[in-house]
């Protein structure tokens, strides 16, 4: 099974909206990608609550049953809008996938 961990700063104002509405707004479309691509075996995504240097806005934590699975997530064509818009409106992104 591989674990796959994302998170992202977000920027302060960004197409037209706030951080926190944009946050949202990416929030949303992740946790929709669960009913639509079966290669997900589970998601979770959080916003960051606690602000200082060293945190960031967002993260998501899935897994995947194989590498295979997870690079099927990564290419599928609503995974890439939902990344799409996140591009727009981030600052930056680390990502970290591991097996478990």
């Amino acid at each position: 099974m591989i674990k796959h961990i994302v998170m992202w700063k977000f920027q302060d104002e960004a197409d037209g909206r706030t951080k926190g509405e944009n946050m949202q707004i990416f929030k949303d479309g992740l946790e929709a990608l669960v009913s639509i691509i079966p290669e997900i075996n589970s998601l979770e995504v959080g916003i960051n609550e606690v602000e200082s240097d060293a945190s960031y806005d967002i993260i998501l934590v899935s897994t995947f049953a194989s590498m295979d699975d997870l690079k099927t997530y990564a290419t599928h064509p609503e995974h890439v809008k939902v990344g799409e818009f996140c591009a727009k409106v981030r600052i930056s992104r680390v990502v970290v996938d591991y097996t478990i």
